[in-house]
């Protein structure tokens, strides 16, 4: 009787195994090479070969190639040969001649490269120009913001705050505090169109001003908790009473520490004398122009973009009825927010910038900050 040639045994090393198993789970990133590796699998478990196929969903004919492979190449066999293709046309000259005209020039009339304005200049085509800004990381149509703090004291208040953050004080509870003023309350001139399948949201571009109300809030570090207060005017008598609305809300057996920003009504003999009364209050001012180091920041940029830029508000009273909203269900359930950054990371980031954009300051500033200084 014919049995045929004797099938040749597929012996697998734990390095072996340990390596096509790692790449049988590449389903998404490698489908072709995930798949030839879970044929190696199948025929190291000296299944027939019908039955792999089978259990597979390919071919006798491509489960005989891969194990015939993986028997001669090992696991250098699974991967896909280099293919002929067609030679460059860019050379590495005119890739770097491209980048650092991105880098150090301008063009003639505009104030920043299009890829049109590149390809012109460099004699490349759009997509290749294209091409090569994203390999190198290069956004010439982009622009961010920034400021340096001058603030003589920005070493000491940084590291204050940071301090804070990372370790809070026991037997005391740590607020954000700041305002978020001028809120308006704007009305479409036109119903909006709802958002359907496959259009977004549409909404008209002009719009009524029915008035304007201010947001003062108080960030508790621990819980994100959020005591909340609005009024129509933005002084240091409104700032009292808020500050009263948090000594309500602070037990007497603890000390409260609040972070603020250098807002004149905040320093006015007004809220002076009212700190100086309450001795178990604790100031503590961010650097100027540094008002991201105050987390209570951070939720603002959350009532925006969740509650106030795409509301519809008719009044400024059903304006303030959804911040009172919002920040109610809020601290239904609150999640603290995590600072993760040290004061060296912070200062090591800012002396980056400074000796980028700056020359070397008379006090010494940057030298201060990097430590490099007598």
């Amino acid at each position: 009787m014919r049995t045929g040639r004797p099938k040749r045994p597929l012996i697998l090393t734990a390095d072996e195994q340990e390596r096509l198993q790692s790449l049988a789970h590449r389903a998404r990133s490698q489908p072709l090479l995930a798949r030839r590796a879970r044929v190696i699998l199948a025929s190291a478990q000296g299944l027939a070969n019908q039955v792999v196929a089978k259990q597979l969903r390919c071919s006798p004919g491509m489960f005989n190639k891969w194990r015939s492979r993986f028997l001669k190449s090992r696991l250098e066999g699974l991967y896909d040969e280099p293919r002929p293709g067609a030679p460059r046309t860019v050379s590495d000259a005119q890739v770097e001649q491209v980048v650092i005209r991105t880098l150090e020039s301008t063009p003639h009339a505009p104030t920043h490269w299009s890829t049109r304005g590149m390809a012109a200049a460099s004699g490349l085509s759009r997509m290749s120009v294209s091409r090569i800004w994203h390999a190198f990381g290069l956004q010439p149509h982009r622009a961010e913001t920034f400021k340096l703090s001058p603030d003589p004291l920005l070493i000491e208040k940084v590291r204050d705050i940071v301090g804070l953050y990372l370790n809070p004080p026991d037997h005391a509870l740590v607020f954000g505090v700041d305002e978020k003023s001028q809120i308006q309350a704007l009305d479409r001139t036109q119903p909006l169109l709802p958002m359907r399948p496959g259009q977004a949201e549409r909404r008209t571009h002009d719009y009524q001003r029915h008035g304007t109300t201010s947001l003062f809030a108080a960030l508790e570090l621990k819980t994100r908790r959020v005591i909340g207060q609005l009024h129509r005017r933005h002084r240091s008598a409104e700032f009292r009473q808020f500050l009263d609305t948090i000594e309500a809300q602070v037990p007497a057996a603890l000390d409260a520490h609040i972070i603020m920003d250098n807002y004149g009504t905040h320093k006015t003999a007004l809220i002076r004398n009212w700190f100086a009364k309450r001795p178990r209050f604790h100031l503590h001012f961010t650097p100027t122009y540094a008002s991201w180091i105050n987390l209570v920041e951070r939720w603002f940029a959350e009532i925006t973009n969740q509650r106030i830029r795409r509301g519809v508000f008719r009044s400024v009273k059903e304006l303030e009825a959804a911040i009172r909203e919002y920040i109610d269900v809020h601290d239904e359930n609150p999640k603290p927010f995590v600072w993760t950054k040290t004061a060296d990371q912070i200062l090591a980031s800012i002396a980056r910038f400074a000796q980028r954009t700056c020359p070397p300051p008379a006090d010494g500033l940057t030298s201060r900050i990097t430590g490099t200084g007598d």
